[in-house]
């Protein structure tokens, strides 16, 4: 069995609280992108123990290969289903990691999805994302996989009406690993000065102003170059432009087409988003 795990963009970040948990409350809408990795699962006929086995493709993953969040998965629910079988894993890479896109995070939630599907473990969506709760904190967004508003440490989830179909959106990664826990360091919790329900309302051109993600002041003090492609996206015409969670992809929304050559810079990586299909540019 396939399946076509997506990548999200964070529209507004605002980190709002440090809970005694050591963990930060957060206020952000996620919105799902439909630039995906391959996850293919098949049974393991020639493992006779309840085991997993991973291959990759695609862009090198670095780490402990038990670590990946599909074998993590794949043994949680084994816990619970022990009848699980033996499996093959193969997941291609084509989301670009620690590049606040949630690629790993939803490489996961895709992983309970389909082993839930292939074997007929009988999860609702509301156990699903109990389950992708223990991988990461933006794991059960991807279970339902709609554009949400997200609170709490980004598990809390309403369901938010926004369409931007009929948009083009260019995601600019410039192959900088931005560390997630580093990044929180340099945070001064404070709740946005407006709510994200009266922002997102406005036209999307209106959104710079108020629409603010928190972790852009001190990851362009590291980074500039990351803050010279936000530059670089308003100055070719973007309506908003801001970068998705905590780094270092940085996303532009316009009203009209796509300009080319936006970025000179050959090892970046470019992907344009129109009318529900991507592309490398």
């Amino acid at each position: 069995m396939i399946t076509f795990p997506n990548c999200k963009i964070n529209i507004g970040l605002s980190v709002v609280s440090k809970r005694d948990d050591g963990y930060h409350n957060i206020e952000t809408i996620f919105y799902p992108i439909p630039f995906y990795d391959i996850l293919e699962v098949i049974k393991d006929n020639q493992t006779t123990n309840n085991d997993v086995i991973l291959s990759t493709s695609g862009k090198i993953i670095q780490g402990e290969e038990e670590k990946n969040l599909c074998i993590k998965a794949y043994r949680l629910l084994q816990k619970d289903f022990p009848e699980l079988p033996a499996i093959s894993i193969h997941l291609h890479k084509n989301i670009s990691m620690g590049a606040g896109l949630g690629g790993g995070s939803s490489d996961g939630a895709y992983m309970i999805k389909l082993l839930n599907d292939k074997f007929n473990l009988g999860l609702d969506s509301l156990k699903m994302k109990s389950y992708a709760l223990q991988l990461g904190s933006d794991c059960p967004f991807f279970i339902d996989n709609k554009p949400a508003f997200a609170e709490g440490r980004g598990e809390i989830l309403h369901e938010f009406q926004i369409d931007l179909s009929g948009y083009g959106i260019v995601l600019i990664n410039p192959g900088i690993h931005v560390s997630t826990a580093e990044a929180f360091k340099n945070i001064s919790p404070s709740a946005p000065a407006h709510p994200y329900s009266e922002i997102i309302n406005l036209p999307v051109n209106q959104w710079k102003d108020s629409l603010f993600n928190d972790f852009e002041k001190p990851v362009f003090e590291i980074h500039p170059a990351i803050q010279k492609i936000k530059e670089k996206l308003y100055t070719a015409g973007a309506s908003y432009a801001s970068m998705t969670g905590t780094g270092s992809t940085v996303y532009g929304i316009f009203e009209d087409h796509i300009p080319e050559n936006i970025i000179s810079e050959d090892h970046y990586e470019v992907i344009q988003v129109q009318n529900g299909k991507s592309r490398r540019a």
